[in-house]
C-alpha cells in the first residue's frame, strides 16, 4: 500500500506487525531512507467491505444514509422517503403497489396521446388535442354515459385488485372471474400475468426480475412527471 505525502514525500506501509504500521519515507534528496514507527492501527478488512458496500447503494442523495426500512430489495429503491411514509411494513406494500398503478395509468395516458397526436397529424381521424378533449361533446354517448361506465368498470377492477393484495391468489382461483382465471394467472400481486395481460412471456420468474421492475417504474415515474 502507497500513499503520496506532499510533494516529495512516499510511505509505504508494511504489514510486519499487528499493532503498529512500519513506514519507510523516502525523501528525493536523501539517498538513505529514514524509517520510524507510527502506533495507528490497520484498518480491519471487515471495515473497509462495509465502507465498499455501503458506497455502491445507489441514494437519491449522494452521500445520504437511506432509512433503515428501505434496504434496496424493492424496485426503484434509492432511499427516497423523506416523510417517512414507508415506516410501517403494511403500510409500505400499499404505497408500493399504490405507485406502480399510477406509474401505469400514466404510461397508458402518454401512450394514448401519442397515438391520438398520431392519427390527427396524418389526417387519419380529426381528433381533437388532448388537453382539449375534456370540452369535446362526443356523439356516441353522452358524458354521464361515460363516466357511469368508467366507475362501474374502474371499481369492478379495483375491487379484484383490493382483494388481490389482501389475499395473495384468490382472484386466480377457479371461478372467480367468469371462467377466464387461466387466461390472467397472476405471477404475484401488482404483477399479472397470463396470455391476456402477458402476451409476450415476459418476467416470468417473477422474483427475480428485478431488472424488468426497475425499468416499467422508472417509466411510469417519468410518465408521471410528464
Amino acid at each position: 500500500m502507497a500513499a503520496a505525502i506532499g510533494r516529495g514525500f512516499l510511505a509505504q506501509t508494511c504489514s510486519s506487525s499487528p499493532r503498529f504500521l512500519r513506514t519507510t519515507v523516502s525523501k528525493p534528496l536523501l539517498h538513505e531512507p529514514s524509517i520510524f514507527w507510527s502506533a495507528k492501527p490497520r484498518t480491519s478488512p471487515r471495515f473497509l467491505r462495509t465502507v465498499v458496500r455501503a458506497q455502491q447503494r445507489p441514494t437519491w442523495l449522494p452521500g445520504l444514509d437511506p432509512p433503515p426500512y428501505l434496504d434496496g430489495t424493492l424496485a426503484g429503491d434509492y432511499g427516497f422517503d423523506p416523510l417517512g411514509l414507508g415506516e410501517d411494513p403494511e403500510s409500505l406494500k400499499w404505497y408500493v403497489q399504490a405507485e406502480l398503478v399510477h406509474a401505469r395509468f400514466a404510461m397508458a395516458g402518454v401512450a394514448g396521446i401519442l397515438f391520438t397526436d398520431l392519427l390527427r397529424v396524418t389526417g387519419i381521424s380529426n381528433l381533437p388535442v388532448w388537453y382539449e378533449a375534456g370540452a369535446v361533446k362526443f356523439e356516441f354517448a353522452s358524458t354521464r354515459t361515460l363516466l357511469a361506465v368508467q366507475l362501474l368498470l374502474m371499481g369492478f377492477v379495483e375491487t379484484k385488485r383490493y382483494m388481490d393484495f389482501i389475499s395473495p391468489g384468490s382472484q386466480a382461483k377457479e371461478g372467480s372471474f367468469f371462467g377466464l382465471e387461466a387466461a390472467l394467472a397472476g405471477l404475484e400481486p401488482g404483477y399479472p400475468g397470463g396470455p391476456l395481460l402477458n402476451p409476450l412471456g415476459l418476467a416470468r420468474d417473477i422474483k427475480n426480475a428485478h431488472d424488468w421492475k426497475l425499468k416499467e417504474i422508472k417509466n411510469g415515474l417519468l410518465s408521471l412527471i410528464h
